[in-house]
């Protein structure tokens, strides 16, 4: 587990894609600049797709994580 903690939390579990991209760039709107937000996936797509989306959007990818299926991802919003 991180020691990163999140202001928010975005659960999109048994979301296949492209929900989690679109869930996560909703929550992202709502929350601050600066503020963290913990994202949890079980699509196996997450783990390409929320490092691209990061890139492209300029939001930093904290930490990614995965086991038991279940991806967790920290994304600090820029």
């Amino acid at each position: 587990m991180s020691d990163i903690k999140a202001d928010s939390k975005l659960d999109t579990s048994g979301k296949c894609c492209p929900m989690p991209i679109v869930d996560l760039n909703m929550a992202m709107k709502k929350i601050n600049s600066g503020e963290v937000l913990e994202v949890i996936a079980t699509d196996p797509g997450t783990l390409t797709d929320i490092p691209s989306w990061c890139q492209r959007t300029g939001h930093t990818l904290m930490e990614s994580e995965q086991g038991d299926g279940v991806m967790q991802f920290y994304v600090k919003k820029s």
